[in-house]
């Protein structure tokens, strides 16, 4: 895929926005942003909300596992959307989500939508303004790192 993406981007008119349709796994918008594409289109993160596979700084996880059952920490603890936010605000933790997703409550898809979505636009956000700081590698590094560890 990477190759591909490259080699179209290369063709294509450089004064033109390049949109990659179908692109949404956080390591995927890295391989996109690198080779030149400036917009995303991918129905992944609510997907993957919807079934229970949330986004978090140290990789994936499935909120429906039985690990999470008592766990009453938020998603991601590094995470400020309105689904993690701390006890006196909103945060639904984690136990609480894997109950939702358990009893197929729709209300465990629709907070799992709200996080994903808001996990990779802060992640493309944080991309961006690695790129104006002039350090995108070693914030690509940092990442994956933990995401991929």
């Amino acid at each position: 895929m990477e190759t591909a993406v490259k080699w179209c981007n290369e063709i294509l008119p450089k004064d033109k926005p390049r949109h990659l349709l179908g692109i949404g796994e956080p390591e995927d918008l890295f391989m996109g942003v690198e080779n030149g594409v400036d917009l995303f289109d991918c129905v992944a993160p609510t997907r993957n909300g919807r079934g229970g596979t949330l986004y978090t700084t140290r990789g994936k996880i499935n909120i429906r596992n039985a690990e999470y059952r008592e766990d009453t920490g938020p998603i991601d603890a590094d995470c400020t959307c309105p689904v993690c936010q701390p006890a006196t605000s909103t945060h639904y933790s984690r136990a609480y989500l894997c109950h939702l997703y358990r009893a197929h409550e729709m209300l465990g898809g629709t907070l799992g939508s709200i996080h994903n979505l808001y996990f990779i636009i802060n992640l493309v956000k944080k991309m961006r303004e690695a790129i104006l700081d002039n350090h995108f590698e070693e914030f690509k590094n940092d990442f994956l790192a933990r995401y991929l560890s």
